[in-house]
């Protein structure tokens, strides 16, 4: 997804310089779009003045901060687009408050073809002042951008997204199943459930290619196994639980440990086959 929102801020031209962890991917986004692919992420983070990340997980944001964090630009500002714990994006905001830099929060959601079109949903949480300048910039890769309170609490408002997807990826997978042991025209079924109470983001975008046995494109199964342990992880900090959460993190679980994990999360639909055939 990152490729594609940072193409979207080429082609604006609000794009300097980028950096990947591989080195391949970066050299050939820099060639697609006539921008310069640092050497290194201290050459990368010198003099800029806002800094977007997209990494996959909690540690790869520590890990980024940490390293970049001696070179920041004072007043310069990290906005970080990766799905990690309110707790992480907490921490961060007060690690670089020392240079003195900002942190702003901006996980996304809307998957692959989002970012592709440029129509993500963003969720911010930071300095409201700070996340007014950076603004315009967010608005180059999303159709909708919400600010959701100090730092964290866009990281927070993910994980209540996350729970949602989770929870219409178990019933629409386990749904669709259902309705292959019934026999039912497929793409009939798909057109009437997406006309009525029945319509998702999910059925829309995946129904079809769930039912065709295609699993290859869109967020991977593993990243969402990873977004559930951190729902879960905070429903216990607060003295909650969160069943459905704890069924799709089980559920996921099993996927990845058959070897599933970079399949579409619409890839669930192989274990509800298996529960409709018992």
């Amino acid at each position: 997804m990152g490729y594609y929102m940072a193409g979207h801020m080429a082609a604006s031209g609000s794009l300097d310089r980028v950096w990947n962890r591989s080195s391949g991917t970066a050299d050939d986004f820099a060639r697609e779009f006539d921008v310069t692919a640092a050497g290194s992420l201290e050459v990368f983070a010198d003099g800029l003045d806002v800094i977007f990340l997209c990494v996959s997980n909690d540690a790869a944001v520590a890990e980024l901060v940490a390293q970049i964090s001696p070179g920041l630009k004072p007043g310069a500002v990290i906005v970080d687009t990766s799905t990690v714990s309110p707790a992480t994006a907490k921490s961060m905001s007060l690690q670089i408050q020392s240079v003195p830099a900002q942190w702003i929060d901006a996980p996304v959601s809307g998957g692959v073809e989002g970012a592709r079109k440029g129509t993500l949903a963003v969720m911010s949480g930071g300095d409201f002042a700070t996340f007014e300048r950076i603004l315009p910039l967010l608005q180059i890769f999303a159709d909708q951008v919400v600010y959701m309170g100090p730092a964290g609490s866009g990281q927070a408002a993910k994980v209540i997204n996350q729970v949602i997807v989770a929870g219409i990826a178990e019933t629409v997978c386990e749904a669709l199943a259902l309705a292959e042991q019934l026999n039912l025209p497929q793409k009939h079924l798909i057109q009437i459930l997406a006309g009525g109470a029945a319509q998702s983001w999910f059925l829309q975008h995946r129904g079809e290619t769930m039912l065709a046995g295609e699993f290859k494109t869109g967020f991977k199964l593993s990243l969402l196994l990873k977004d559930l342990g951190i729902c879960n992880e905070l429903a216990h900090d607060l003295n909650t639980v969160l069943p459905v959460t704890e069924l799709a993190q089980r559920d996921y679980s099993q996927l990845v440990a058959e070897g599933d994990g970079d399949n579409d999360i619409s890839g669930l639909i192989r274990l509800k086959r298996r529960l409709t055939l018992n």
